[in-house]
């Protein structure tokens, strides 16, 4: 894609004079790196990254009929999310595929508040807006930026702003006014880490970042070291680890279906959802040590121990914080049980590879004490 035919967020300007490496991604110019992606990675990890995500969609799905129409699209129960809380989900095409896996919450009374990935918002949005019946309504935000503010320093920042953000925990979400504007947050991310994702109008989304960056523990991140931290904690990536031909099963984000969703069996694709749960899928997602050699990349392909090709990786890379390489990819499930000694191809060489758990690294969310 031309430079010239990309988007830019409100905040392209201040990533340039930051001196930041700009890249394409999901059809936007977007900051790759600032100083350097391990550097970036490990301050994250160590103090708190600022990410622009303006690239997301952001939209309101309002109206009486609301959840009850997004769920017609989703296994997760919205019904019983209580005000001030959201979840991941899945929008699931017919087949059971995942068409994108997105944020839906509650931080007000007024419907859900939901955020998809920017490679797939446009399809996203205009499928909702093509399936919603009754008088749930879209209405997509794009007159809002989206900032993430991720690592253990995070809620320390974030509080000085505003203390009762210091209060919430994972996966709360609120509404309310911030930086003198009327902000959506929710404590959530895409690293691992403890953080939040703000959602400012894009009239301030500058002096909002600029702000945050003022203080000395805040540090800009760029799309880079984001992906080694997704990695790092086991993230899947859509359109790369999942995409339209994926269940929930194979992709082993069973978490995301509700109980109550599946003994229903009223969303897209329950029927193949329900019997791969019963009966097991073809493939099955997992995480790789890779002990040799090089980085095992995405389109490297897995093989058994007799040099049986049985599936591919999706993501794989340099591990910052464990020292070694590490990867995702798809196994038949003979295949998948954890230390289970496994080759990957890389540039026709076979690499010694061990299955194991995710996250690679221990995610550090915040969790409020139980009462």
């Amino acid at each position: 894609m031309s430079d010239q035919a990309l988007k830019t967020t409100p905040l392209n300007a201040a990533h340039r004079a930051l001196g930041a490496r700009m890249v394409g991604f999901g059809g936007y110019d977007m900051p790759v790196q600032y100083e350097g992606v391990l550097a970036e990675h490990r301050w994250t990890r160590e103090h708190a990254g600022l990410f622009d995500v303006s690239h997301m969609g952001q939209a309101r799905i309002t109206g009486d009929d609301a959840i009850a129409q997004f769920q017609r699209f989703v296994p997760g129960d919205y019904q019983i999310l209580k005000d001030g809380k959201q979840k991941y989900s899945l929008l699931l095409n017919l087949e059971g595929g995942i068409m994108d896996d997105l944020m839906a919450g509650k931080p007000d009374h007024d419907g859900l508040y939901v955020v998809v990935n920017a490679g797939n918002k446009d399809a996203d949005f205009a499928f909702l807006n093509a399936n919603l019946a009754g008088d749930a309504k879209l209405t997509v935000l794009d007159d809002r930026a989206l900032l993430a503010i991720q690592g253990p320093e995070a809620a320390e920042v974030m509080a000085k702003h505003e203390p009762a953000l210091g209060e919430m925990g994972f996966m709360d979400s609120a509404r309310l006014m911030l930086f003198g504007v009327d902000c959506f947050v929710s404590r959530s991310g895409y690293t691992g880490e403890d953080g939040y994702e703000i959602s400012v109008p894009n009239a301030d989304a500058e002096r909002v970042w600029n702000l945050l960056l003022s203080d000395a523990r805040v540090k800009p991140i760029g799309l880079g070291a984001r992906d080694s931290l997704r990695l790092e904690a086991g993230l899947p990536l859509h359109g790369h680890d999942v995409d339209a031909t994926t269940s929930p099963v194979e992709a082993a984000l069973t978490f995301a279906l509700s109980k109550s969703r599946k003994e229903a069996a009223d969303f897209n694709g329950a029927e193949r959802i329900l019997k791969e749960l019963a009966d097991g899928p073809s493939r099955v997602r997992i995480g790789l040590n890779v002990k040799e050699g090089a980085p095992a990349r995405e389109g490297a392909e897995i093989a058994d121990m007799d040099g049986n090709v049985i599936g591919k990786i999706t993501s794989g890379g340099p591990s910052p914080t464990l020292g070694h390489n590490i990867a995702m990819g798809y196994v038949p499930p003979a295949f998948a049980a954890l230390g289970t000694d496994l080759k990957v191809i890389v540039r026709g060489k076979p690499a010694a590879a061990e299955v194991v758990a995710t996250p690679f690294v221990a995610t550090r969310y915040y969790r409020k004490p139980k009462a």
